[in-house]
């Protein structure tokens, strides 16, 4: 997609050359281009559904001293690709951990629940993510940083489910060498719409980008 057109679905388009602005140091402005489309929202809202089934179950078992020394350094900001975004602060070895993917852990009922309240309420996004069949991690109103992450159709990230003391966790790994500054992505693997009118453009901006999230 050419920036120009780009533009047009992302006004605080953030150009690679400029310098990472933290939330820190970021000024609040256009709020309302933060809404995002119900067509977005329902697409993420749609993660936890889907994106189970690109889990890998590890074997690595943690404790919780373990992952939380073994956790990279990031920090979010404006993104290229998409509202905000989450970058490394330090360089990242290929199949390193990351960071955890956070949040209540709710039961599947009650995500249910929860998925459309959040549609009804006109919340932005949501961000549930399903460990097994009975356990999702809600990380809308109380997740971590890890949220932030953006989809890209080449990702530099994957998630995957390990086991800490006993509890599983999300938790994010690199596919790949990482540089410092870079963006975190990872392929969100949404179920592809039927109807064309429910489709949502891709920003990520890749060489083989697919065109559409959906």
């Amino acid at each position: 997609m050419s920036d120009e057109l780009k533009i047009e679905y992302l006004p605080h388009r953030k150009r690679v050359h400029d310098p990472l602005n933290t939330i820190q140091v970021e000024n609040e402005e256009n709020e309302s281009s933060r809404v995002q489309s119900s067509r977005v929202n329902r697409a993420n809202n749609r993660r936890f559904a889907y994106e189970v089934s690109t889990f890998n179950t590890q074997n690595e078992i943690l404790t919780l001293n373990q992952l939380n020394k073994r956790k990279k350094p990031v920090s979010f900001a404006r993104s290229a690709i998409h509202n905000w975004g989450l970058y490394a602060l330090e360089p990242i070895a290929q199949k390193e951990m990351i960071i955890e993917y956070v949040g209540e852990r709710i039961r599947q009922q009650v995500a249910d629940f929860r998925e459309k309240a959040y549609l009804k309420s006109g919340i932005g996004s949501s961000y549930l993510f399903r460990i097994d069949e009975n356990t999702v991690i809600d990380a809308t109103k109380k997740g971590g940083i890890a949220r932030f992450i953006n989809h890209c159709c080449q990702p530099s990230c994957t998630a995957k489910i390990i086991k800490v003391e006993g509890q599983k966790r999300i938790v994010i790994y690199a596919l790949r060498d990482i540089a410092a500054n870079e963006e975190l992505t990872y392929d969100y693997k949404f179920e592809r719409e039927t109807n064309d009118n429910e489709r949502v453009r891709c920003l990520c901006g890749a060489p083989g980008c697919k065109g559409y999230l959906n």
